[in-house]
C-alpha cells in the first residue's frame, strides 16, 4: 500500500465539475494498492498515516501528527502511484491491484480512518477527478507498507 501525503492549507476534489470532497488545513492523501496488500497492510497504513508527524509544534518542529494538529483528511484513490516506471517510457500497471480489489480496499481504508480519527472527505474510485491543493511547506511524503 502506498500513500503520498501532502500537508495542505486547502484541498478539494471535483468530479464532473462538482466538488465531492473538500478540506481546510490537514492532509491530502493519494492512495494506491498493490496485489500483495491485505487488511493487515491497510491497518498498518492507517496507524502510520494518523500518527506520522508532519505538523509543526510550538517550536516549529515537525512533532505533531494530524490528530494532534486537529487536521482534516482528504483520501483520494490514485492507482497510478503503484505503476512500475523502472524501464521504458510508458508506465506499466502490472504492479497495481486489480480495480475491483483496490476499490474494496479503499473502502476499508476509509472505514478504518473514520473509526480511528474522523470521517475523511474522499475522492471517487475510478472517476476522472480534478484534485487541487495548496501545499503547506511544501511538505510531501511517500508512505509505503
Amino acid at each position: 500500500m502506498i500513500c503520498l501525503i501532502q500537508r495542505v492549507n486547502h484541498s478539494k476534489v471535483d468530479v464532473a465539475h462538482e466538488t465531492i470532497g473538500e478540506i481546510g488545513a490537514g492532509l491530502l492523501v493519494l492512495t494506491a494498492f498493490q496485489p500483495h496488500d491485505n487488511s493487515d497492510s491497510i491497518k498498518k497504513m492507517t496507524h502510520k498515516l494518523l500518527n506520522y508527524r508532519v505538523f509543526a509544534d510550538e517550536n516549529d518542529k515537525m512533532n505533531l501528527n494530524v490528530q494532534q494538529a486537529k487536521g482534516e483528511l482528504l483520501l483520494v484513490p490514485q492507482f497510478t502511484l503503484a505503476a512500475n516506471t523502472k524501464s521504458g517510457l510508458r508506465p506499466s500497471f502490472s504492479t497495481s491491484a486489480p480495480p475491483q480489489q483496490a476499490a474494496s480496499w479503499f473502502d476499508e481504508f476509509v472505514t478504518l480512518v473514520s473509526r480511528a480519527y474522523t470521517q475523511p472527505q474522499t475522492g471517487q474510485f475510478g472517476a476522472d477527478m480534478q484534485v487541487s491543493l495548496t501545499n503547506n511547506g511544501p511538505v510531501t511524503f511517500w508512505l509505503e507498507i
